[in-house]
């Protein structure tokens, strides 16, 4: 393909820069999105149920493991395609949550610094769907700060196994992945400091038990806080090299922030898409109330804010898939905080735009009012986000 063909624009649907392969996926996954919509999630959630039929036909269509090798069953693309999947589901009004943690993070992981047993074992169940991995880093006192965590993991001299003590907390998904990739310390033998390391916790491991978070935010996917009483792991259940650190926890996190802005971005665009026909049909004083600019110009800013959050997680996703991991930690941060506040203020504006029945279950928006602001706090809050960019792109001195 030619490179002039490769970035083609596609402007019916708003895509810049994208190549044929990639606008293909999109009205792929839209198509397969418009299949299950909102009211679909609604069902699921108020029967306390997972997306099952919808993660199932997605997987089916290699659209969970696009991002995965070839070799181990994935479509060995990377986060550029699997953001694509999960912006148009999530535009369509049924993302998939457990995508940004199962493949995004613990798979980007494993492909990358896992064994090759262990790549055989996880990736091609993770690709297919029939296995999920959930990931467990924060804590009740280390959220953003990662150099806080204090589960640790310790060797059995007689035998070589870890044992990891420690909690976690806001886990999503523990309840139906088979296993959650569990960020610890360990001690560095030659300094006597911890450093960071990643598991792998089977669900059934004894002395790992879960306790469901009640949750205001209307979500399948459960939140749960995480114990662990000196679980004994074999030697084989640690991911990578038990000193590279920061390198391989950061390799989950930066997908991690790109997926993020991928969900925001699709749930602001479904939000502006019900506020934008609402606009269009509802008529007061004779006209269609879009008419008026104090309706259609915060609409239309909206619009442009979402346009320009996409193009900075296109740039993320780029430089991480192309293996630039520092450039993509900080278009990955800078993705993730533009995209939650055009997810907030988009959210916002169609609720503002529908008036009473912005808050009526009909029109399926009001209940995004809680999901939006989550977008602005996990994984990382905007304030993190901008330390990072006036301590690392800026120069300026670190305040914390």
């Amino acid at each position: 393909m030619s490179t002039a063909r490769s970035a083609t624009r596609n402007t019916s649907r708003g895509t810049v820069l994208e190549t044929e392969e990639h606008q293909a996926l999109r009205a792929a996954v839209a198509a397969l999105g418009k299949r299950y919509g909102r009211a679909y999630m609604t069902r699921v959630v108020q029967e306390e149920g997972h997306p099952d039929e919808l993660w199932a036909d997605a997987a089916k269509l290699g659209y969970l493991g696009v991002n995965l090798p070839e070799e181990y069953g994935g479509g060995g693309g990377g986060i550029a395609e699997l953001s694509i999947v999960l912006e148009e589901l999530g535009a369509s009004g049924a993302p998939l949550l457990m995508m940004v943690v199962s493949p995004a993070i613990c798979g980007t992981v494993i492909a990358r610094f896992g064994t090759e047993e262990q790549k055989r074992q996880w990736l091609p169940g993770l690709a297919d769907g029939s296995r999920t991995m959930a990931f467990g880093i924060t804590e009740p006192d280390a959220g953003s700060n990662s150099h806080r965590i204090t589960t640790t993991a310790r060797r059995d001299p007689d035998t070589g196994d870890w044992l990891l003590t420690g909690r976690k907390v806001f886990v999503s998904g523990v309840d139906i992945a088979d296993a959650t990739l569990i960020v610890g310390r360990t001690s560095d033998a030659r300094t006597g400091n911890l450093k960071p390391c990643l598991f792998i916790v089977p669900r059934e491991a004894e002395g790992f038990q879960r306790r469901r978070i009640e949750m205001e935010l209307q979500a399948p996917e459960k939140q749960f806080e995480l114990t662990l009483d000196d679980v004994r792991l074999p030697p084989e259940a640690l991911v990578g090299d038990e000193d590279a650190g920061l390198l391989q926890l950061f390799a989950g996190l930066n997908p991690e922030r790109i997926m993020t802005a991928a969900f925001s971005l699709g749930m602001a665009r479904y939000a502006l898409r019900r506020a934008t026909e609402y606009a269009k049909e509802r008529t007061v004083w004779k006209a269609p109330i879009g008419a008026h600019q104090a309706i259609a110009h915060p609409l239309a800013q909206s619009h442009i804010e979402i346009e320009l959050a996409r193009l900075m997680m296109q740039k993320a996703a780029g430089l991480y898939d192309a293996g630039d991991d520092v450039g993509a930690g900080e278009a990955a941060n800078m993705a993730k905080l533009a995209a939650a506040d055009a997810c907030v203020k988009a959210v916002d504006q169609a609720v503002h735009t529908l008036g009473g029945n912005g808050l009526t279950k009909e029109f399926g928006l009001a209940s995004l009012i809680v999901a939006a602001r989550v977008a602005r706090i996990a994984p990382v809050s905007r304030e993190m986000i901008l330390n990072y960019v006036s301590h690392q792109t800026l120069g300026l001195p670190k305040s914390y």
